[in-house]
Formats: C-alpha cells, structure tokens, sequence
C-alpha cells in the first residue's frame, strides 16, 4: 500500500519537481516560478526523505509562517502511510519560532535564562520611544527620529550585517546627523533588554546564530538535523543566510526553494543576493528551475515573461503553460482616479453576474492608501471588501494592551509591559508610571504586585479613580497569577477582560467590535498548555486580521478582497485588477533611488500580474489632482510605467475607457472662462 502510494504522487510531479523532490542529498537549488508547484514539491520532498529512512525529527522545515509549514507536513503525511505519524514529528516553523524553541533548549551555554520573553517589533519601538523621550533627545531645535524610524534602523543594521554609520548613510540620509544620538538610544535599548530578560525578534536570530557557532554546543546543535529544507529562500535576510551556513559547517544537505523574481521584501531587509549567491554559499548546489505554471493563462503569462525580460538580474527563466483558454490582458487607459474606480467597480459586478464570486476577485496596489478613494465607492455600491496590508491582529492596540498584562505576568521584569498597562489608567501619565514601576521595583525583579496597593495610597488623583483603578489592576493581576489553583490561560485573559472592557469603552472607537477581538483571543488560548507557550506562539506569529478592520463583509457570504501587491504576494485569484500603473505609483516614486531599487519595484509588479488566473485588467489614470477635495482644478498628467515598455504593450488588449484626450476634454465647455476673460479685459482695458 505505501509503495502505491508513493507511486501516486511521483506520477502527480513532471519531471523538474521528480528531480527536485528525490534529490539524493547535498545543497540544492529550486527555482521555482510563480504557480510552479513550489509547495507540492517541497513537501514530495519531505515526504521522500522520510519514505528513504530520514527520522523525520532530524528534518528541520524552515518557512515564514507556521501555517505554512503546517501545510507542507500536512500534504507530506498523505503522500504515504509510512510518513503519515512521522511528518507530525518534523522540526516545522519559522526562523523566530525554531530559534525560540533551541534557545530554550540551549540558551543557558550563552548566559540566557530559559524564562526569557519575546517581545514583537511594536513592542521594540515603544521601548525606543521610552528611552528617548528619558534622554529629552527630542526636546532640541532639530528633527530627531521617531520611535518607528529607530526600530527600522536598528534591524536593518542587525539583518543585514552592515555599521550604523553605513546604515543611515544608505537609508535614512536625514538622520546622519543625529549619528550620535541615535546611537545611544540603540545602545541604551540593547542594555534595557538585557536587564529585563527580553529578547526581540532580531535578537532570536543574533542568538541562533551564536549558538550554531559556539564552539562545542554550536556542533550539538547543527548535528540535530540531517537535513535542513527553507521555503521562500529570496525573502530571507544576511542573517538568516549565516545562520544556515552556520548550522551545515559539517553537513552540507539543504534544500532552499525560491524565486528571484519575487524577492519584494528589502524594506524588511531581506537580500536577494542570498538566492543569487547559493552556489558561492554552498559549493557544489544542484540547481533545478520550475517553469511550468500552474495558475495563469498563457496570455497573462506572456505579459509577466515580457515584464521580467527586461531585467538584468536573476536566473532566466519563462514560465509556460498548457492553458490555452485564456484572454489577454487589459489595459485601461483612465481620464483619472475617479474614472478608474468606476471601471473597476464595473468589472468587478460585471464578473460577479458571469458567476465569478467576489472573493475570487482581487484588486491589488502598491501602497494601502491607493485605495482610498475606491474603498468609498464600494461602499456606495454596497460592494462588501475585506482588505488586507494594515495592521496584524497583535498590532491592534486593544490586543496589545491584554497581550501586555500576560507579558508582566510572565515576566515582572517586563518594564514595556508594566509600561503600557499604567498608562491605562485615568490620571496616570508617563510621570506617574514611572513612579509606579519605581515603587514597585521594576528593574528590579518584583516578586509580586501588592506594591501596587500601598502606593495606592499616595497616588495623586481626583475623586481617587486613580487609587480605586491600582487597586482593582493589582487584583486583577494576582488572580491571574495564582499558582494553586492555577488558571488556564483563557480564564486569565477573561479576568483581565474583565478589568479592561471599561477602559475600551473610554479610549477607543467601535469598542463592541475590539471586545469582540478579545473574545477571539480567549478562544485561541483555549487550547494552549501554557500562559509562556501562548505569548510566545501570538508574537512570533500572529494571526493577520482582526474583527474590527474586517467589519461588516464578514456578515456578507461573499466579499472582494484588496490588497497591498506585498500582502498579496502567495495568493492566487481568478481575476485580478491592479490599480495605478502610472509611474511614480509603480514603481513608488520612493523607491527609485538606485538600479536595485527600480529592480525590485519591478519584481512587486510582476508578483501583481502573476496572481492572475483567467483575467487580468491593468489600469493606468492619466490625470491626477493635487487637492482631490480642494475647490479648483489643479492637476498633472502622468506617465504610463516604465514597466509598460512597447514589448511588454504588445502583450496587452488596450481599452481606453473614455474618448477625446485629456489636452481637449469634451467634458469641459471653456466658452465661460473665455466670455470672463473678455469681460475683465474690457473692464480695465484702456
């Protein structure tokens, strides 16, 4: 039965995935294409290397989300009844997750404590933001970074490797001359999380990566795994690219799949010289292209070829296909933004009567605010969307808030926690939170919070709603943190709810809809073993949405989505609209900096076209307003993108959607401002 179905799946694979997923061991290379079955193939692999007598828990699987690894072992577990049980028993995860799991395993050999927290990048940049409104850094006559500022530049000097100096000399020109200053907030903030017993996200991977190249326990560690597989490999940064060949110094089996042409992630300081580079990386590397496609026409496929023919850079590669059935791609020249939105409605409900649903419609952007205008059409339209590119379900401050009274719990050293969670309270200001963690000897270690009741007494409030709210947070906090009976973790963040409903309704907007987030978070840790193991696994990967920014399309059975092109980057739609193709939108007039840049912005765009099925509209606005609300009409004319090129026009079906040019606009009678005109000048004529 199991060498049937083995059979099965090596006859679902054509003969570039066979190749890749039966590899017999040593580096290896997989180029996989948009919609070439990298996922299929990487799981054919897991499931190969445990049907040859691999112990599946000396393969480590390597993604950008947990879900994604779950995915793969999932798909290797049905591809044979002897991997069934075993993929379950697979080393899968992210970087941060599988660095978090052997620091807790090895972290002592480094002077860590296993009880270390983990704070998400947010969290970094309010603990920045802490220390430099302590150092009055922003209190002189000049511009000084922002907290969002300093926690990017920071990681962009950890991940890539490179000195601050060169960082901001590259990056951020403007903050050059705060050098100094910069430097010591990153330097004060690196010292702060050492004496709380926090660790960030670069951290996880500093640490790792240690740990792989310490002498004795770095062996130990590397030895664990057989072979070590990464998935998205062109989105990983110089850091996690040391880590790896930290972790193969004397065994060299790793298999990355990946795809330059997708590689749209510099921002986050990812490299795409680590996939261009394998072969120097890992002497010896078998390299085995996927082109075949899987998803799109040939038609919309010629046009994402012809965009990325252009490019100089990468592996060459055409993706092809045998779906012949196909439309050509549209190009809509609109009047302006206006008339692109009521194009796009109009195909959108146009597709829908056809029998496309919504929510296999997508319209995809460069930046979240192009959608502005669109958003309100839909709306008048009574269009349901979910959008997607704003905040994560963590990064919404109502579930910072709870997440954070966890942390103290977990951690009372955590300052940022003690932090967020005082100035909830009405009457505390950054003032008197600091006296409070003062009082109670943050920094110090408390070994509990009835600290909190006495200075209760003292705290300086009308009425005593201060006092009466100190006392009421302590309580919370020792329920929770009771150890006999102890609490199960969704009981904990229902007490807390409970504490902090009333604070919802005074701070924030739609307060019934973020009670709702909190209930969802109840309902995810319902099944969590531990309050360590639940803060850890909601930070280092989060889920994506949360009940308020959804709104009332989950009420609807169906709804279009809009997406950033970045967070649209994996997803696959039957038709695709992708808005703004005016230059100085795509690419981002931000990001033209150099060569590399331009590159990149027209990799974002390929990554748009590509998630195309069946049918394709690209929209190009040929005016745009300066004062879109303002009561004049001033405006300017844009270029089509510079990834338009002829060769790349002759692929698509061009549709202008209006008649006349802009210079001569049927729609505007200028007989008026002539008649005026002609009057002022016989007014004042001589």
């Amino acid at each position: 039965m199991a060498e049937e179905l083995v059979e099965t799946w090596r006859a679902g694979l054509n003969p570039e995935q066979e190749r890749a997923a039966t590899h017999p061991g040593g580096p290896l290379l997989i180029v996989a294409g948009a919609g070439t079955g990298k996922t299929k193939t990487l799981a054919c692999r897991v499931a190969h290397l445990i049907g040859t007598g691999v112990p599946a828990e000396r393969i480590l699987l390597l993604t950008f989300t947990r879900r994604a690894a779950a995915e793969m072992l999932k798909r290797a577990g049905q591809m044979s009844s002897s991997s069934g049980c075993a993929a379950a028993q697979v080393w899968g995860g992210t970087f941060h997750a599988v660095s978090n799991r052997l620091l807790r395993m090895h972290g002592r050999a480094l002077g860590l404590d296993a009880n270390f927290t983990v704070m998400d990048q947010a969290d970094g940049a309010d603990l920045m933001d802490l220390i430099r409104d302590e150092g009055a850094y922003a209190k002189g006559k000049k511009r000084f970074p922002k907290k969002d500022t300093l926690a990017a530049i920071y990681s962009r000097a950890v991940n890539s490797g490179e000195k601050l100096v060169d960082v901001l000399e590259r990056n951020f020109p403007w903050c050059k001359p705060e050098v100094e200053g910069v430097r010591e907030i990153l330097s004060a903030y690196v010292e702060r999380k050492r004496g709380a017993g926090v660790l960030d996200y670069d951290d996880l991977l500093l640490f790792w990566k240690a740990l792989a190249e310490a002498p004795g326990v770095g062996e130990l560690v590397a030895e664990r795994f057989d072979h070590i597989l990464v998935d998205e490999y062109q989105d990983t940064n110089h850091l996690q690219s040391d880590v790896l060949r930290a972790m193969r110094k004397t065994n060299n089996n790793i298999t990355v799949v990946g795809d330059d042409a997708q590689a749209i992630y510099s921002f986050r300081a990812a490299s795409i010289d680590n996939i261009l580079s394998f072969s120097d990386h890992f002497p010896g590397a078998e390299i085995v292209k996927l082109e075949r496609n899987y998803r799109s026409t040939a038609e919309i496929l010629a046009t994402s070829n012809a965009v990325m023919a252009e490019s100089l850079l990468g592996y060459g590669k055409a993706l092809w296909t045998e779906r012949t059935d196909g439309r050509r791609p549209a190009l809509i020249d609109c009047l302006d933004e206006e008339q692109q939105t009521h194009q796009v409605c109009e195909r959108v409900l146009e597709h829908r009567e056809r029998g496309v649903a919504l929510k296999s419609q997508a319209v995809l952007f460069r930046a979240g605010h192009h959608s502005a205008l669109l958003e309100i059409e839909l709306t008048r339209r009574n269009i349901p969307f979910v959008k997607y590119g704003g905040l994560k379900f963590v990064e919404s401050a109502h579930v910072k808030d709870v997440v954070a009274f966890l942390r103290i719990l977990e951690n009372p050293r955590d300052e940022l926690g003690w932090w967020r969670v005082f100035n909830l309270l009405d009457g505390v200001g950054p003032a008197t939170a600091r006296a409070l963690m003062m009082a109670i000897g943050v920094t110090s270690g408390p070994s509990d919070i009835s600290p909190l009741v006495r200075f209760a007494e003292d705290l300086p409030s009308p009425g005593g709603a201060g006092r009466e709210q100190v006392a009421a947070l302590a309580a919370t906090l020792s329920e929770c943190g009771k150890e006999s009976p102890a609490l199960p973790v969704a009981a904990q963040i229902e007490v807390i709810r409970r504490f902090y409903e009333p604070i919802v309704h005074r701070r924030y907007e739609a307060p019934h809809a973020r009670i709702r987030d909190l209930e969802q978070l109840e309902a995810l840790a319902s099944s969590s073993k531990s309050r360590e193991r639940f803060v850890v696994d909601l930070t280092l990967d989060p889920p994506a949405s949360t009940q308020d920014l959804a709104g009332p399309p989950l009420l609807d059975e169906d709804f279009l989505i809009l997406s950033t092109v970045h967070s649209a980057k994996g997803g696959e739609w039957d038709v695709v609209h992708v808005l703004h193709a005016a230059d100085g939108m795509i690419p981002s007039d931000m990001a033209t900096g150099d060569a590399d840049e331009i590159e990149e912005e027209r990799r974002l765009f390929y990554v748009a076209l590509t998630r195309a099925k069946s049918d394709l509209y690209v929209y190009f606005p040929l005016r745009y307003y300066h004062r879109p609300r303002g009561l004049d009409d001033a405006h300017g004319y844009a270029q089509l993108s510079r990834f338009i090129t002829e060769d790349v026009k002759e692929t698509f079906d061009l549709r202008p959607a209006f008649t006349g040019s802009p210079e001569d606009d049927a729609r505007v009678d200028h007989a008026p401002i002539a008649q005026v005109t002609k009057y002022l000048s016989d007014l004042f004529s001589i």
